[in-house]
């Protein structure tokens, strides 16, 4: 058998080689445009997807838990008894936080019973002294009828004294009646007219004690006309007084106003208190609510009653909590900082303000998945609606 020619081995595998690389050219063609195709889809999908679902929703990664929490302070001053709670502790709305010392507080309200008891006394003094008042007033009108029928008498003496004067002068110069007889006559007549004017001082000193008399009595009387016992402003100011020296003992137990978690206590045993002094402060977990901080040219159509997906870093994006905006701040927080921003300066430069938007979320959410103030959280606005 005959050898082949050398020359045609090498065109062979030309052909072979050639044919292979136009071979994987047109794979990787398809490739490319299988993925081409892959991509336009995907990218056909995300835009579906996103303005179906996504456009009009504004976000900020800006955003944290806040609460309206309650400051504990003594209204009263007083050393410390007890101390229930501590940090991280639980309370309920009513539950006992701190015991003061209450003795001082227990001798006020003793001190204010004895002063009311004390105020009832006098009003009853007052009441029985207007009745005497009464009493000696018209014991005055029976000296005046007494002094009048005295008086009355000594002008029937008088009269009578004068006639019988007047008759024994007439007789003088007759020698019926001696000059005796005439003086004598005469020193009675007189003796009834100083009677008479006796009697006479005798009614104006009744009538006089009478209106002494009817001066104590309206006196008397202006103290308790128009009370009683129970509406007496002496009695009325001692009960006052009685219900304060309560509240100061009902105020050395001090209690939670609100429900939530104990934090920054500050209060030992033995330690003395001053009204008005923090003590601790009282962080509601149900009653939180969400400061979001947007961007200002995000609020081109953010509107309060927009509904608002929260999502926190404490639970993860498993749990989203539904909300809705509910204020819009007065200022940014840059205008209201210690040291503002001097815009005015020549080295100016701009830069984006954020301004908070007050978020309520939803109470059951948050009593499900209780949050903490100061947490971080994600918020998007969905403003389609609008």
């Amino acid at each position: 058998m005959a050898d082949a020619n050398p020359q045609e081995i090498p065109a062979a595998a030309e052909d072979d080689t050639a044919a292979d690389n136009a071979a994987r050219t047109s794979k990787r063609r398809r490739l490319f445009v299988i993925f081409g195709i892959v991509v336009l889809v995907a990218a056909l999908v995300y835009g579906a997807w996103y303005l179906l679902t996504q456009r009009g929703r504004v976000h900020t990664d800006n955003a944290y838990v806040g609460a309206d929490s309650a400051q504990i302070t003594p209204l009263v001053p007083g050393p410390v008894a007890q101390v229930r709670v501590s940090n991280t502790q639980t309370v309920k709305a009513g539950d006992i936080l701190v015991v003061l010392d209450d003795s001082d507080a227990k001798v006020d309200v003793a001190t204010a019973e004895a002063a009311l008891a004390q105020a009832r006394q006098k009003f009853g003094q007052a009441s029985a002294t207007v009745t005497s008042a009464g009493g000696k007033l018209e014991a005055r009108d029976a000296d005046i009828m007494q002094a009048r029928a005295r008086y009355a008498e000594a002008v029937t003496e008088a009269a009578k004294a004068r006639g019988d004067f007047q008759r024994r002068r007439a007789l003088q110069g007759t020698g019926a009646v001696s000059g005796e007889e005439v003086a004598s006559a005469r020193a009675a007549y007189d003796a009834s007219q100083a009677m008479q004017a006796t009697a006479a001082a005798g009614v104006k000193t009744a009538q006089a004690n009478r209106a002494s008399a009817a001066g104590d009595l309206e006196a008397q009387t202006a103290l308790v006309r128009g009370t009683t016992i129970a509406t007496a402003p002496d009695v009325a100011a001692a009960r006052a007084r009685l219900d304060a020296a309560k509240l100061n003992l009902a105020r050395t137990v001090i209690r939670a106003p609100i429900g939530g978690v104990v934090t920054n206590k500050m209060v030992q045993v033995g330690q003395r208190l001053a009204a008005g002094a923090p003590i601790m402060t009282i962080v509601p977990t149900s009653a939180v609510y969400v400061d979001a901080n947007f961007k200002e040219s995000q609020f081109t159509r953010i509107r309060i009653g927009q509904p608002v997906e929260v999502t926190s870093d404490f639970y993860g994006s498993d749990v989203v909590y539904h909300g809705k905006v509910v204020g819009l701040a007065g200022g940014t927080g840059a205008a209201f900082a210690l040291i503002p921003a001097q815009n005015a300066t020549g080295n100016w430069i701009k830069v984006v303000q954020r301004l908070p938007v007050r978020v309520a979320l939803n109470a059951k959410e948050v009593r499900d998945h209780p949050l903490r103030v100061g947490l971080s959280m994600d918020a998007v606005i969905d403003t389609r609606g609008n």
